[in-house]
């Protein structure tokens, strides 16, 4: 018999009598017998001895035994849940995934090949007027910072290996992913700050009213030239991106928490617990190692909605719409691009007398 023979051998026999030990284990007094509690499909034979497909069939469904170390996660010999985890992650996510990206970088292309830039139909008044505050512009780019270094660092996550190691080789992909996670965890409490800030600020003006369905009716005048519906300080394009933010940014920092702090929580369970309430029947009895694969699961799927969420929002605020970016840029507005697309708040404003000692000549 060669070395290899032997050594291969004597890993099976390990391997079998680690089996049995977890088998024993479960059967001693005080503990369940594993044929009996943990799989019932398993029956034991008249001598106590057990098939071992039976036996095999019942580890692979995740039965448990006994184990006297503080981890209770190791009574489990084989955790099945982990091969769907992976076969989902690395199938069905990651396609979708580059499929929504894809797509919504796509149709804005689309979008803006037919419609072009939209222009202040009036031209430039030549005088502008304040439209955000300096403690506004600055929960808007603490949000939008760390927002992009959370979009890339996350999409490497996803996808780097298939897209980056055949270009910069694993060293390096190795580097960026490494201190790519320090800014996700790190910058994703600078996030949550941001969207807090805003949510305090903004809450007031994104509130929905009736002038939300002249909106809807006139698509926010980006469809027809000269067709821009009176709004308020936020119109209903913009009250859809901030509930959307809010709501997505409560959603994916719970998940990020819960991954970043590894089973010292129950996220999951209660949520399955709660919508169970509503006709589903979702399983709530979930082992730790099961809340953290729906976790991460949880977190990639919000974290893409979010992406090409705020695609779109960063290409009407760029690109896509002449006078947009000065908002969050300098914080002054051109005085006929405020009136074409938020008439109503321009109508506060002058009727408060703040317009005439704000007006600033344009540069």
């Amino acid at each position: 018999m060669t070395t290899t023979n032997r050594v291969a051998g004597a890993a099976r026999a390990m391997f079998v009598a680690i089996a049995a030990m977890v088998m024993l284990a479960a059967a001693q007094p005080g503990g369940a017998a594993l044929a009996q509690t943990a799989n019932p499909d398993v029956q034991s034979e008249a001598q106590g001895s057990i098939d071992d497909s039976q036996m095999w069939q019942a580890i692979r469904k995740g039965a448990t035994g006994n184990v006297s170390i503080p981890d209770r996660n190791a009574a489990t010999l084989i955790q099945s849940e982990g091969d769907n985890w992976r076969a989902f992650r690395n199938g069905p996510l990651s396609v979708y995934s580059a499929y929504a990206l894809f797509g919504i970088i796509f149709l804005l292309a689309l979008f803006f090949v037919l419609r072009g830039r939209i222009k202040i139909d009036h031209g430039k008044a030549g005088y502008t007027i304040p439209r955000f505050s300096g403690i506004e512009r600055f929960a808007h780019w603490l949000m939008a910072g760390s927002f992009i270094v959370l979009a890339l660092s996350g999409l490497n996550m996803l996808f780097g290996r298939y897209v980056l190691i055949p270009v910069i080789g694993k060293e390096a992909f190795a580097i960026i992913t490494q201190y790519g996670k320090y800014l996700h965890n790190y910058l994703a409490f600078a996030f949550m700050a941001g969207v807090a800030l805003a949510f305090v600020l903004w809450v007031v003006h994104n509130i929905p009213n009736r002038q939300d369905l002249v909106w809807i009716a006139k698509g926010g005048g980006l469809l027809v030239k000269g067709s821009h519906p009176p709004a308020k300080k936020f119109n209903f394009g913009q009250k859809i991106i901030f509930w959307s933010v809010t709501l997505l940014t409560i959603s994916v920092s719970l998940s990020g928490i819960a991954l970043m702090f590894p089973f010292e929580t129950h996220f999951m369970a209660k949520t399955f617990a709660f919508l169970n309430n509503f006709g589903f029947s979702l399983p709530t009895d979930l082992a730790p190692i099961q809340e953290q694969q729906l976790n991460q699961i949880w977190h990639a799927i919000v974290g893409v909605a979010f992406i090409v969420i705020i695609l779109a929002h960063i290409y009407i605020g760029s690109v896509g719409m002449e006078g947009a970016f000065d908002a969050m840029g300098s914080g002054q507005v051109d005085a006929n691009w405020a009136r074409e697309h938020h008439s109503l708040w321009v109508e506060e404003m002058e009727q408060s007398g703040k317009l005439k000692q704000a007006r600033q000549p344009a540069e």
